[in-house]
């Protein structure tokens, strides 16, 4: 075993250092010019984003949440309505669609965590008005498959792309099948903001000029309201910050699929892990690199006591928190959601990581299983953690 190592979930700091004179110069003509409110950059990081993903129009919002929430509202979803999306999400996920009035449906995954379109047709009932799938870990949702079953039941499909900015599902990126893809810029996500933020994708320029409108206050010009809107405008010092990033954000996704085939390469062949890897005609990204492992709880404990740090992406299904008590679910209902929160758990892998952090943690995970370290009766509790 070489010496012990100290290795983060996640190396914020890392990232930033090799680029910190780009963002602060980049901030400090943020403040020189005064614009921080709707500035050039916003525009110009909306434009750049439209490209990336492949789409005709972005729109800059202050979160991923508040893109969701602004997505289902834009067309007209509440009371009395339905959507179907997954339980093994982050909880904004259902929250979005809860907030207006609307009733989250949940359907099961498959083992790439992703919503199994092969349930979707029996949960849509007359009050379905859209699935909003998760692209979980930064693989895509099979967007053929659920985009054709939306298409003949006159569905919209709203996109939730929070952790898959670049995703690739038969070579079209993620956020370009649906009526709306919703991305989060959140400080821990592939393409970051220095603090909260989020952004809509669309083909549809009445939606898209709508959009605008809800984003703004429901404002038409300084004193005129059109509509009663939110006040999530992506600020320009983000969008600052944000155009740094784009022009490594591709360089980066590389670094992570290079460590995730790291992993696959070098941890197949543990019976006790299941390693995950793209399908035919996918490309993931890999926000997170997400194993399911026997004895989790016990096999993070060992890594953390060795200095590596892991999380678990997420313990407790949206299904199974307090807030949806009023949905009737329980323990059961999701039957491979729940065996799935009880084995999963997330290794490092931002593309900072050194050969030798990855050749460090692949033997530690080698020798809890080889040694036996295991305690079958202990327990580590687990905190959810905004990722």
């Amino acid at each position: 075993m070489s010496k012990q190592r100290t290795i983060p979930h996640q190396n914020i700091a890392g990232q930033h250092a090799a680029m910190k004179d780009e963002i602060i110069k980049a901030v400090g003509g943020v403040i020189d010019g005064g614009m921080f409110i709707a500035g050039e950059e916003v525009a110009e990081f909306e434009r750049r984003f439209a490209e990336l993903i492949g789409v005709r129009f972005a729109l800059g919002v202050n979160s991923g949440t508040d893109a969701l929430v602004m997505a289902l509202r834009v067309l007209g979803i509440g009371p009395g309505d339905e959507v179907i999306t997954a339980p093994n999400s982050f909880v904004s996920s259902a929250s979005c669609i809860a907030l207006l009035g609307a009733k989250p449906v949940f359907i099961d995954v498959g083992e790439d965590y992703n919503l199994d379109p092969s349930l979707i047709e029996q949960a849509i009932t007359s009050r379905t008005r859209a699935i909003l799938p998760i692209h979980l870990t930064g693989r895509p949702a099979d967007m053929e498959r659920i985009m054709a079953i939306a298409n003949e039941r006159n569905l919209h499909v709203i996109e939730d792309c929070a952790q898959a900015v670049c995703a690739e599902f038969k070579e079209q990126r993620v956020g370009s099948f649906g009526t709306f893809g919703c991305f989060s810029l959140h400080p821990l996500k592939t393409l970051n903001a220095c603090g909260d933020g989020g952004i809509i994708t669309t083909n549809d320029p009445d939606l898209y000029a709508e959009l605008k409108y809800l984003r703004n206050c429901g404002l038409w010009t300084r004193d005129e309201c059109v509509i009663w809107g939110y006040n999530s405008r992506l600020d320009t010092m983000q969008a600052a910050i944000l155009l740094c990033k784009l022009r490594y954000v591709e360089q980066w996704t590389e670094g992570r699929q290079a460590n995730a085939r790291f992993y696959q390469k070098h941890l197949s062949g543990l019976p006790q892990i299941q390693v995950p890897k793209d399908k035919p005609g996918e490309q993931g990204v890999y926000h997170t690199f997400v194993i399911q492992a026997d004895q989790r709880d016990e096999l993070q404990r060992y890594l953390g006591e060795r200095g590596i740090g892991t999380l678990i992406h997420y313990p407790i299904p949206i299904h199974m928190q307090k807030a949806a008590e009023d949905l009737g679910h329980r323990a059961g209902s999701f039957p491979v959601t729940e065996r799935q929160a009880s084995r999963i758990l997330s290794l490092p892998v931002y593309p900072e990581l050194t050969t030798e952090d990855l050749e460090y943690i692949v033997s530690n995970l080698r020798e809890f299983y080889k040694t036996g370290q295991a305690d079958a009766g202990s327990v580590l509790i687990s905190t959810p953690t905004i990722c």
